[in-house]
């Protein structure tokens, strides 16, 4: 029941990349806090940016949506659009929003008690700083992928370029200047506590189980299955994008070493751009196979096709502080085993002993632990990918993780 004491708590949540639910279209992990936050009471304004093919209508006049939504009241900025993630326009992107934001008025909006900054942007810390001494109000800085230590480790970027000089000193700035600090991976204290050089409070509100992943599964059609599914087979999938730090090199090359075995396939489901790079190199092998990439409520479907999920990443200091990654909640809630080439702080599948953790970048190991999978009984399987399901469904719905949020923040 809303009382008046939660309605005179107003919080704001400002993230660049953070999409509200439509019929079709999942919304992301702000957009179902900020809504549940609705549902508890509090007032709450989201602000947020156009995101490519979302059919946003935009004022011409005033440059953003304006409207509500589940009690949620939303902006949407019209922002510069870019096609390539790692690119120069992706940067003008994050400075046209925080100019827009700058310049927003924010008469329109009710007062915050608190504002959340949720990156990326990592820029965006700056306004907060800004409207936390404007309102006089408190802000958490959120942290969900941490930067720019991902753009040394994974982006190629030399600790020494300017750009990445200047990332860090708003990165410490914005721990400093925060009232609390949240992040989506589980160990990220440590890393807050290194850079500023002394302890700090720091919480942690992972990624969560949305209602809409539960409910609107649509059947993949049977010529998929019959294409690329095929159920005869010992299928090992993987779902996502096909980028450089999404790891898949680790998996082609355990491909290669088990090509011999004709009961395994490797069945890759997504998009990328390093997609046609890959289907050229790995030409010669018929136990790899790339399927196209399905739309978000079809991705339950073509997963219950799988006898094993596959996860990945490289050897990589950013996975010292944990993950807590939306690919993982599909998997896991599709019930299905995982098997995680992974050298990091280890979360979720652990915790919830639905599958197997290896080191990074192990193809030999890799393929020696997929054997061995082979040879366990499908019942006993099918016990261990339940144990997953069953694990997200008790500790994180997006109610629950709520919940723990404003415990921090009240």
């Amino acid at each position: 029941m809303k009382t008046d004491y939660f309605m005179n708590k107003t919080i704001w949540f400002i993230s660049k990349y953070c999409t509200p639910e439509k019929k079709k279209i999942a919304g992301s992990r702000g957009w179902y806090l900020i809504k549940e936050f609705s549902n508890k009471g509090y007032q709450t304004v989201l602000i947020s940016s156009v995101l490519k093919n979302t059919n946003n209508k935009i004022n011409p006049k005033f440059k953003f949506k304006n409207y509500k939504k589940d009690g949620v009241k939303i902006i949407l900025l019209k922002t510069l659009n870019y096609s390539i993630r790692k690119s120069m326009k992706r940067i003008f992107s994050w400075l046209d929003f925080e100019l827009k934001l700058f310049f927003l008025d924010k008469s329109i909006l009710p007062k915050p008690n608190v504002i959340i900054i949720s990156s990326l942007s990592i820029l965006t810390i700056l306004n907060g700083i800004f409207l936390k001494n404007k309102f006089n109000c408190k802000l958490v800085f959120e942290i969900r992928d941490i930067w720019p230590l991902t753009l040394v480790e994974e982006g190629n970027f030399s600790k020494k370029n300017p750009f990445i000089f200047f990332l860090k000193y708003l990165e410490k700035f914005g721990y400093k200047k925060a009232d609390f600090i949240v992040g989506t991976m589980p160990h990220l204290k440590l890393h807050v506590n290194n850079i500023l050089g002394y302890n700090k409070s720091v919480n942690c509100i992972p990624m969560g189980v949305s209602d809409n992943l539960l409910k609107n599964k649509e059947d993949i059609s049977s010529e998929y299955i019959q294409k690329y599914l095929n159920p005869n087979f010992f299928n090992i999938l993987y779902v996502g994008s096909i980028g450089i730090t999404n790891a898949l090199d680790t998996l082609f090359k355990t491909a290669e070493i088990l090509s011999g075995n004709f009961k395994i396939k490797f069945v890759i489901v997504g998009d990328g751009y390093l997609r046609d790079h890959y289907i050229k190199k790995y030409k010669h092998l018929s136990n790899l196979i790339f399927a196209p990439k399905v739309h978000k409520n079809k991705v339950q479907s073509v997963l219950s096709y799988a006898n094993v999920l596959y996860f990945g990443t490289y050897k990589s200091k950013v996975w010292k502080y944990g993950q807590s990654l939306n690919k993982l909640i599909d998997y896991m809630i599709s019930a299905k085993p995982i098997i995680a080439s992974y050298s990091g702080y280890q979360s979720m599948i652990n915790e919830a002993n639905c599958g197997f953790f290896i080191p990074a970048e192990d193809p030999n190991l890799l393929a020696k632990t997929i054997i061995k999978i082979t040879k366990i009984k499908k019942s006993k399987l099918n016990i261990i990918g339940k144990k997953g399901r069953n694990w997200l469904l008790q500790n994180r719905k997006y109610n629950k993780l709520a919940d723990d949020y404003l415990k921090i923040l009240f």
